[in-house]
């Protein structure tokens, strides 16, 4: 039988153009950084082209690591990579914090979706974004990969 993730439908509406979560007053209420949501409102670029640079940013071993196991609930937050995603942002970046989690088929099979705690996790952590995307809940869904190869990819020493 396959489920249904109840979060994924929920958040899914609030990811479309001009009226998208980080817009909403939720987002507001549950981040208290009601100001810089401001200068969110109306930016829902998705490519150059449109005036405003994109970045597809990933989440586990970019911007927080960990010391044993993976547990999501342990990552440890690398300030200063994160400082370089902000700046990008503060530039104008449109940022999109993109990771796998939830993505995995065992994941799937238990019906955990990491959206919601991924992305009080990011907020807790200072970091700056338009959107988020998991493994199971977003925009643009990411698979579970050993590797991407991309014409556009850096590595985040690289910023």
């Amino acid at each position: 039988m396959k489920k249904n993730y109840v979060h994924r439908r929920k958040m899914q509406g609030y990811f479309k153009h001009g009226d998208g979560y980080f817009n909403s007053e939720d987002f507001k209420k549950d981040t208290g950084r009601k100001e810089e949501v401001k200068d969110w409102e109306g930016t829902h670029k998705k490519n150059e082209a449109d005036g405003q640079k994109v970045a597809l940013v990933d989440i586990d071993e970019t911007i927080c690591h960990y010391e044993g196991d993976r547990d999501y609930s342990q990552a440890i937050p690398n300030k200063e990579n994160i400082k370089k995603i902000n700046k990008l942002f503060n530039e104008g970046w449109y940022i999109i914090y993109w990771t796998a989690r939830g993505g995995s088929e065992k994941s799937k099979k238990e019906g955990k979706c990491y959206f919601e705690f991924t992305r009080r996790q990011l907020i807790s952590w200072g970091c700056k974004f338009q959107e988020l995307s998991t493994g199971s809940a977003g925009n643009y869904i990411k698979p579970p990969n050993d590797l991407v190869i991309d014409d556009k990819a850096i590595r985040i020493e690289e910023l």
